[in-house]
């Protein structure tokens, strides 16, 4: 199974439960498919650098999850349909990133926290 993360963002004019709700809809899809969210991250709020469909905001959120391309494909195809996506984007995650990472990981918890600098005095001159 492949790793992809799915950016994209939702028109600001949502309301809190209509969000929920769409990314509840949409973190189903990937179970439908047989996939498994490894994480979902929502930003929240921020400024677009361009107005999209006259939006000068937008509601930014990530998806990152283990599957086949059928999960990403579907999740694009549920996107077009919807009128509260205003664009979006999927990207295939490099597997030797992933090992890079861990591997870093592993060598941070294994290395012993560095010890706090001793303070010194600092003497003003006249």
């Amino acid at each position: 199974m492949r790793q992809y993360e799915t950016g994209f963002v939702l028109s600001p004019n949502l309301s809190e439960e209509e969000t929920t709700q769409f990314l509840q809809q949409m973190a189903e899809i990937v179970a439908q498919k047989k996939g498994r969210m490894v994480k979902q991250d929502v930003w929240g709020k921020r400024r677009l650098a361009f107005p999209i469909k006259r939006f000068q905001e937008g509601l930014y959120v990530f998806f990152t999850y283990d599957g086949g391309g059928d999960v990403s494909a579907e999740l694009e195809r549920r996107f077009k349909q919807s009128d509260h996506v205003i664009r979006f984007m999927t990207v295939l995650k490099d597997p030797r990133d992933m090992a890079r990472r861990k591997k870093k990981r592993r060598a941070e918890e294994a290395a012993p926290a560095p010890a706090a600098p001793a303070a010194t005095e600092v003497k003003e001159e006249k």
